[in-house]
């Protein structure tokens, strides 16, 4: 069990001194009545509602799995629907001041809000997912989804007739920068004159906004759909322009078949129960410290998966054999010679070190779209 809030929930929580039965906390299945060590307080920041499927839908199958393994030895709340900025620094001020000792904080946008908590509470811990500063008591962690993403790019070059794709991009931040630079280098790996339209919505969750962008590029001649954004609206788009314009779905963050049963080719899926559990289990041990994580498909965080059943044995093969490529460090997604999509070398030798990746900027050659200048 797990106590579930509104960011309105938490705030009038503290602000009453007073817990109701509608949001009291209750141990994970198989407490036991009575144990000698209490239960740790583990708290999780969502930016958008749980829903089906997507980011946060993900993150909360890991705090579940989590739940699983340790069972009586955490007690978890998760807040949903927080926004990034002010909202978000009251809500882990609340979480913090009511005796959590960790505090998951999923959302790009919650680094600096969760930096002047934890500066606040230094005897609690924060995990903040895709940050890139830390603290004594704040850690970071991350995947590499652009891993994933370059397998999704190859299949879809592999697959697409008309050899457009289109990528729905929430904010325009390196990781997402990564991702759709990585598809764009697996897709022109297939086929060397594939094009990849960008459109950016500036939130990570707005599912007409998502809808409108979606069916904008297949307008725009994309039989390939993607994303990163936060609801299942892209999928449902490509499932209803299946049948009339043969769009396919690269599905990210979640499995989307409920939701394109025909369209998705394959989904991008994050998965963090593992991370999740070792995370919470070096607390309970007393052994945790802020050690930046950026793990990928190697280390079992994101992955290519749930691949249809039309696509050709040949490709699945090549699929396969540049996944394992990438896992042994044989494949580097950003190997030179890397071009931008104005013609200028970004890089005639070697591959882009970690630094250079965490700091993206700039699109490939085949990206049409640009990075708004805010970003860089």
């Amino acid at each position: 069990m797990f106590k579930n809030l509104t960011r309105a929930g938490v705030v009038s929580l503290v602000a009453m001194c007073a817990v109701s039965s509608a949001v009291a906390q209750t141990p994970s299945a198989g407490a036991t009545p009575g144990a000698s060590r209490p239960p740790l307080k583990v708290a999780f920041v969502y930016v958008s509602p749980i829903g089906e499927a997507g980011w946060t839908y993900q993150h909360d199958q890991g705090r579940r799995a989590m739940e699983r393994a340790l069972g009586a030895r955490v007690q978890t709340t998760v807040v949903e629907s927080v926004a990034e900025g002010p909202d978000s620094e009251r809500v882990m001020r609340d979480l913090a001041a009511q005796g959590h000792g960790l505090i998951f904080a999923t959302s790009f946008g919650y680094l600096e809000p969760a930096l002047r908590v934890a500066a606040e509470f230094p005897a609690v811990k924060f995990e903040h997912a895709g940050g890139y500063k830390t603290a004594a008591n704040l850690n970071t962690y991350n995947a590499r989804y652009y891993e994933a993403r370059y397998l999704a790019g190859l299949l879809a070059g592999k697959t697409s007739r008309r050899g457009v794709a289109g990528y729905v991009a929430g904010f325009p931040v390196p990781e997402v920068v990564q991702g759709i630079n990585a598809f764009t280098l697996g897709m022109r790996a297939a086929n060397p004159t594939a094009q990849v339209r960008v459109l950016w919505l500036n939130t990570w969750f707005d599912p007409a906004r998502e809808r409108d962008a979606a069916q904008t590029l297949v307008n725009q001649g994309a039989d390939v759909l993607t994303n990163h954004s936060g609801s299942p609206a892209v999928a449902q788009v490509a499932q209803a322009q299946f049948a009339s314009q043969g769009v396919r779905l690269m599905a990210y963050q979640s499995d989307m078949q409920a939701f394109a049963p025909q369209a998705q080719l394959a989904a991008i899926t994050h998965q963090w129960g593992a991370h999740y559990t070792r995370v919470v289990q070096s607390v309970l041990d007393g052994r945790w410290q802020a050690q930046p994580v950026w793990g990928g498909m190697k280390q079992g965080l994101v992955g290519l998966q749930a691949i249809a059943a039309s696509v050709p044995a040949d490709v699945r093969t090549l699929v396969e054999a540049r996944r394992l490529d990438i896992e042994s460090g044989r494949l580097l997604p950003f190997a030179a010679p890397l071009v931008d999509n104005q013609g200028k070398v970004r890089l005639a030798n070697g591959a882009l070190d970690d630094a250079a990746i965490a700091g993206m900027d700039w699109l490939v050659q085949g990206v049409v779209g640009s990075v708004p200048q805010a970003a860089r």
